[in-house]
């Protein structure tokens, strides 16, 4: 099993912190220190944390900020780095960029989103919900209030994921996915199908639609509840703001 980051987005929220990096590189430590960690530090992190030693990288937007630093990163986290293009970061959604990955998912990986901030806690999670036939399992936050932003999730007891959507009233759901994902090597054909099936339908639409495609398919995909514990998706500057005070503490 490798490590999966996306790290193509071109993070418009977050300018003027994007308008050379892209999201994944966008500096969490204390504002203004020198070699402040990023996202993608901190997931590193986490992968070697819990024993991954290779790890691929979709990168697309600002990605020659990746290439430059993947030798030192590389060197940090004891970890192989494999950078994956994506042609169309700039104009399709990441449905797309987790297809261009389609090729590493036959090995396993724990996939993690570029901009989200979360303790190793989340992947020892994961971990250890595997087995029982169990291909795809969403790291999910039964926990947190929800709102309109947020990935919402439905779940059914014995059946696993029902819907999976922004659009989704708050109370209805099951709780959030928080952009971490374990799929197992088995998965790896089914999930690039419904990937492609989705980015065909609508090149704006998520790779969580891929995975409501699966459902929908009569595919199961489960979810690990990763209790209590303090994450955030960085998409603005408030965003940006609570990820510095939650990076610190891991």
């Amino acid at each position: 099993m490798i490590g999966l980051v996306l790290a193509a987005g071109a993070g418009r929220r977050l300018r003027p912190h994007t308008d050379t990096l892209p999201k994944a590189l966008v500096p969490v430590g204390p504002e203004g220190a020198r070699d402040s960690l990023t996202v993608l530090d901190l997931t590193l992190a986490n992968f070697a944390a819990v024993g991954l030693t290779e790890v691929a990288v979709v990168v697309g937007y600002r990605k020659e900020a990746v290439y430059a630093r993947k030798a030192a990163l590389e060197e940090r986290y004891g970890l192989k780095l494999t950078l994956i293009d994506n042609d169309k970061a700039e104009e399709w959604n990441n449905a797309y960029s987790l297809w261009c990955a389609r090729d590493v998912l036959h090995q396993g990986v724990i996939l993690a989103n570029g901009d989200t901030v979360h303790p190793v806690s989340v992947e020892q999670t994961l971990l250890a919900a595997r087995g029982e036939g169990r291909r795809v399992i969403l790291a999910l936050d039964t926990v947190k209030r929800l709102a309109d932003e947020e990935m919402k999730v439905v779940t059914e007891p014995g059946k696993g994921v029902r819907r999976i959507t922004k659009l989704m009233d708050p109370a209805d759901a099951t709780g959030e996915y928080i952009g971490v994902t374990l799929i197992e090597a088995e998965a790896a054909a089914d999930l690039a199908d419904a990937l492609k099936a989705t980015f065909e339908r609508d090149p704006d639409l998520y790779y969580e639609d891929g995975y409501q495609e699966m459902v929908d398919r009569g595919l199961t995909v489960d979810v690990a509840p990763i209790g209590d514990v303090a994450w955030v998706e960085i998409d603005n500057n408030d965003d940006l703001a609570k990820g510095r005070e939650i990076a610190c503490q891991y």
